[in-house]
């Protein structure tokens, strides 16, 4: 396994690669892996001749520098990880590799940005739309897999390689969880334990709603009501936002019917979780 720490060397091994027309896939991440990321990295090597994985903690996409300093270093640990799951590559740029001149030139993301994660982090998705479109540039991959539990992201990048004309396959992964619903995360280690029996509260609003709109209650202020009364009838929790909002764009519905995404961010302690949940179309 190759560990590669410059754009110059990523590029170049990436040359190499599509002269001799294999797939390139990759899975971008700010390291502290966990089984979703695991999840990721199968997938990317199942599907593609070699698999990439990038760690690099990108200073531009926290609007709070704090939140930058505190998150999680486990480096050796997820070399670990990488090679039992066969990666091929791990790129771990320094941030001056990343911005030698500092960032003097960023990518504006889409609409898909506004609301949710976009208002109530200002500036994050412009630090991830340009790091993303740097590290597709470095890489080059046929394919790039993201998990569905940061749902905004996802939907940000999607448009991202449509207007940009990436030449490339984004790949989205099933949300992966704990026994007892809550999505994983690197955050989950920083709950208390009575916050972490909370936490789970947001997964049983979620599946709740699910099951409501499967039996045919399509009001969103309706589902959302469902997500809510789970998540504060722990005493726990400060909810910052629930969302339901059309799949492709983000944009709030008020029907579910032909399908929706309900999005929700709430507080445990000082520890922030995102979740969301996929409401399939009503079959007619």
């Amino acid at each position: 396994m190759l560990i590669l720490r410059t754009p110059t060397e990523m590029q170049q091994w990436s040359h190499l690669v599509n002269r001799s027309n294999r797939d390139i896939g990759f899975v971008p991440t700010m390291g502290a892996l966990h089984e979703g990321h695991a999840t990721l990295l199968e997938h990317s090597t199942k599907n593609n001749d070699v698999s990439v994985l990038s760690i690099f903690v990108n200073p531009t996409q926290f609007n709070v520098s704090e939140d930058f300093e505190k998150y999680p270093r486990t480096f050796e640990n997820d070399l670990d990880i990488a090679k039992k799951k066969k990666i091929d590559v791990v790129y771990a740029p320094s941030v001056e590799a990343m911005y030698p001149s500092g960032l003097s030139v960023s990518i504006s993301p889409g609409s898909a940005s506004n609301g949710m994660e976009g208002a109530m982090r200002p500036g994050h998705f412009e630090g991830v739309t340009t790091v993303v479109t740097k590290l597709f540039h470095a890489v080059q991959p046929h394919r790039a897999y993201f998990g569905k539990k940061d749902y905004q992201q996802l939907a940000v990048i999607r448009q991202l390689v449509t207007d940009l004309n990436f030449p490339i396959e984004i790949v989205g992964i099933d949300t992966v969880r704990e026994a007892d619903g809550l999505a994983l995360s690197s955050r989950n280690v920083r709950l208390t334990s009575s916050d972490r029996a909370a936490a789970s509260s947001i997964s049983e609003g979620l599946f709740a709603a699910q099951n409501h709109h499967l039996s045919g209650i399509h009001a969103s202020t309706a589902l959302a009501d469902v997500v809510q009364k789970h998540i504060l009838n722990t005493q726990k929790a400060r909810i910052e936002y629930i969302e339901v909002c059309h799949p492709g764009n983000l944009q709030t519905i008020t029907d579910t019917s032909d399908g929706a995404v309900i999005c929700v961010a709430a507080w445990f302690g000082d520890v922030r979780l995102i979740d969301n949940m996929e409401l399939q179309p009503v079959q007619r």
